[in-house]
């Protein structure tokens, strides 16, 4: 059975790996990293999984979901800075493990790109949302007659 909601996504699903990923990678770092850019990097990689359910559970707004999936991708594209920082400074000295995070998080923004240009393109409101229903219009309001009227 598939998943169903935003875990059936495939950006929510490598977002949420990469995030428990870069979270365990971050405990093998120095001590002194921490809570320096270990705690950055762990931040900004849970933050893209994150934003996608929010965005997810407004998609109702097209314009909020745009927006909650610009800062996943953002939150993406800080996740390799830091990355490359904690590579550059050899906090992070394993290069195969550092190049395939990057070459992973790079899929993602791919995807992630790609997935917001859907949505901005071909934005359908989700089966829940009935707007066109007479459930969701007020009913005429009834004529009660003001006492100072009478």
């Amino acid at each position: 059975m598939s998943e169903r909601g935003y875990r059936g996504l495939d950006i929510y699903q490598l977002a949420h790996k990469l995030g428990v990923d870069i979270h365990r990678m971050s405990m093998t770092l120095p001590k002194f990293e921490m809570y320096e850019e270990g705690s950055q990097v762990r931040r900004s990689a849970k933050s893209v999984a994150a934003q996608i359910v929010e965005g997810y559970c407004l998609r109702k707004n097209k314009k909020e979901f745009v927006q909650y999936l610009n800062r996943a991708y953002a939150s993406a594209h800080e996740t390799v800075e830091h990355l490359d920082i904690l590579f550059q400074t050899e906090s992070l000295s394993n290069k195969e493990e550092h190049d395939d995070l990057r070459a992973q998080y790079d899929l993602l923004c791919k995807m992630l790109f790609r997935f917001m240009e859907g949505v901005i393109g071909g934005h359908e409101k989700p089966g829940f949302v009935k707007e066109d229903s007479e459930e969701y219009h007020a009913a005429p309001t009834s004529r009660i007659s003001h006492p100072t009227s009478r």
